[in-house]
């Protein structure tokens, strides 16, 4: 891993707050000129610190602030279920993240959806048609509380 030093340190964090800063803003928080900040910020993007940048959208405006944790427990554990269950999820407009874990589930996902009425459509029409699932479990988010999107440094 390549060493980052101090202003490449406070570059990401200032991007990973808010990405939308132009290279002479960026430079100004930094107190360099735009060319090396600019030569920084695509040797970040190039060796894989910076992925992709992106528009946090506020879900509640397009109606879909109901927030909910599914967890999902396969049927068995071998492969070609694992891979069809991944394939299935990747095709799921409402699943906005998907983790595999350790511990008494094996996935967890995280499910935007309109009311309670739309994430019971999407339990019984689109979970239900996902031949790999053995059991689900369903954590409703009453409030969020904190969500960054930053690393700490």
């Amino acid at each position: 891993m390549e060493e980052l030093d101090d202003t490449d340190l406070q570059l990401l964090k200032i991007l990973g707050n808010n990405s939308s800063h132009t290279i002479k803003e960026l430079a100004v928080q930094v107190n360099l000129s735009p060319t090396p900040v600019l030569q920084r910020v695509k040797r970040l993007e190039n060796n894989g610190y910076i992925t992709k940048y992106i528009a946090l959208l506020n879900h509640e405006k397009f109606s879909q602030g109901f927030i909910v944790f599914c967890n999902i427990k396969l049927k068995q554990h071998d492969r070609t279920i694992g891979n069809s269950f991944v394939e299935d999820i990747a095709n799921i407009d409402e699943v906005v993240e998907c983790y595999n874990v350790s511990g008494d589930y094996d996935f967890i996902l995280k499910v935007f959806a309109k009311d309670m009425k739309h994430y019971q459509d999407f339990v019984f029409n689109k979970l239900g048609a996902v031949a790999s699932i053995g059991s689900t479990h369903s954590t409703f988010v009453m409030a969020e509380i904190k969500n960054l999107h930053n690393i700490n440094f």
